[in-house]
């Protein structure tokens, strides 16, 4: 079995970048900083929502599912710095060269992951293998990369679901749900500014990595729909995921599973 990497990526507002492309006085808290910036975005089109090379990475939650394993884990603040972060998680895939699967990740977290990591001098030649790199296996790489969009080593599922028409976009909340998985807990995205200023970044980091459960289950499914995996076959790896929750003592995963009290068949 290949290894199958989903992650998922939580973001704060960059106070120092918009403290120094605004000029604005270290006097201000992080908090009035960052409502600057809001303003000055809702002024500009509505919405609050910072441009990607303004969003500072705190979380990259991941499942890795390969033969020997499936583990939910998160490279989060305050164990690394941002820097850290993303080349720790680049760093797995120079590692496993393993199928990337997300949930809007070509839409935001790839191109925030990019950014941020220039900004921190990140090193990821795997990643941006385009044919042409040192690999024994790199000219496959010319056919079949991160970096295409419609290339699936990197599958951006909302995308693909969606037929890469954004007026046809699902949320992934809605579609775990509807299928019978537990969706989000705890919280949403629109709360991880609010939660890591009040020093809730453990809640954050767990709210992640229901995330990328909930996106690596619906994965699943699509992968019976493709007929990549058949119906028992399905059946018997969600029950795998929730049996490996089961046997992690934390409470996040006790809610979620309190939340998804049965397994029901593929329909």
């Amino acid at each position: 079995m290949a290894a199958t990497l989903v992650f998922d990526i939580e973001t704060i507002p960059d106070v120092q970048g918009i403290r120094s492309l605004h000029g604005l006085p270290e006097e201000l808290s992080g908090e009035e900083v960052a409502e600057y910036a809001f303003q000055l975005r809702r002024a500009s089109g509505g919405s609050d929502f910072l441009p990607h090379h303004l969003q500072r990475v705190v979380t990259i939650s991941c499942v890795l599912r390969d033969a020997n394993q499936f583990r939910v884990f998160s490279l989060s603040e305050p164990e690394c710095s941002e820097g850290e972060i993303i080349q720790r998680f680049f760093d797995g895939i120079e590692r496993f060269t393993p199928q990337l699967i997300s949930w809007n990740g070509g839409g935001f977290d790839l191109p925030v992951l990019h950014y941020r990591g220039m900004l921190h001098g990140v090193s990821a030649p795997r990643y941006w293998d385009l044919g042409d790199g040192d690999y024994h296996d790199s000219r496959d790489f010319k056919w079949n990369n991160y970096i295409g969009r419609y290339h699936t080593r990197h599958l951006d599922l909302m995308d693909l679901l969606a037929l890469y028409q954004p007026r046809a976009n699902a949320p992934l909340d809605d579609l775990a749900k509807l299928m019978g998985f537990p969706g989000k807990l705890g919280m949403d995205g629109s709360a991880v500014w609010k939660g890591y200023c009040e020093g809730r970044i453990g809640e954050i980091r767990d709210y992640c990595e229901t995330d990328v459960v909930n996106t690596y289950l619906v994965y699943l499914r699509f992968q019976c729909m493709r007929g990549a995996l058949d119906k028992v076959a399905c059946a018997a790896e969600t029950e795998f995921v929730r049996e490996a929750l089961g046997r992690i003592d934390a409470p996040h995963w006790k809610r979620f599973l309190a939340a998804w009290p049965t397994v029901g068949p593929v329909k």
